[in-house]
């Protein structure tokens, strides 16, 4: 069966509705912290940054403190993340040239110009600080929602994203962090369809994938 033509930025109301405001599973204190943990979570789970993090802000609680850091000081607490020594001298790289936290940078370019951050990453930090969006929060759950949904199509994140902007007003963009949450709650590798609220305008639902 042919998909129909679906109003999109009428379609994501409901999504937009029930995660207004829902915030992102990464337990910060502030914006430096969450930061440090984005670029941790990098092929990551949220749940171990967020078992780490106390013991890691203890001991660097700014970024003033983490640009004293080394990687040998600063690996003990990271350890349980994947790619540690790298994401070390990520972090230590961009605590060097921030120097303090009022200096983290709010804005897409200047963003994704430290060590570490991506468009995804960038997007997922100016939720947090609820500045202007300037693009689409798309990880791995929004790649899997996203082509079911039918609203794009493919696998390659970036041009998820584009897809989802070209189709959505800017006001509606944090569609992106909604579809995340959707895919970890309800929209799983093995759906619960029966329970979604997107499943009246759902490709894969209704059969025109």
């Amino acid at each position: 069966m042919k998909e129909p033509d679906i109003n999109w930025p009428e379609a994501v109301k409901p999504l937009l509705k029930k995660y207004k405001n829902k915030p992102h599973p990464l337990e910060a204190e502030s914006l430096y912290q969450f930061l440090v943990m984005v670029v941790l979570s990098a092929q990551s789970t949220d749940n171990i940054i967020n078992q780490i993090a106390p013991e890691l802000f203890k001991a660097f609680p700014n970024m003033n403190a983490l640009a004293s850091a080394s990687v040998e000081t600063l690996t003990p607490f990271i350890s349980k993340v994947r790619g540690f020594r790298k994401k070390a001298n990520w972090l230590i790289g961009i605590a060097k040239e921030l120097k303090n936290d009022s200096n983290i940078p709010l804005n897409m370019q200047q963003l994704t110009d430290l060590s570490g951050i991506g468009r995804k990453s960038a997007n997922v930090i100016l939720r947090y600080a609820k500045a202007r969006p300037e693009g689409i929060i798309v990880d791995l759950h929004v790649v899997r929602v996203a082509p079911r949904l039918g609203i794009a199509t493919g696998d390659d994140p970036t041009k998820i994203e584009k897809q989802i902007m070209d189709v959505l007003p800017q006001k509606q963009w944090d569609a992106g962090m909604a579809m995340s949450f959707l895919g970890r709650e309800i929209c799983r590798p093995e759906p619960a369809c029966d329970e979604c609220l997107m499943k009246k305008v759902c490709a894969y639902y209704n059969g025109w994938l």
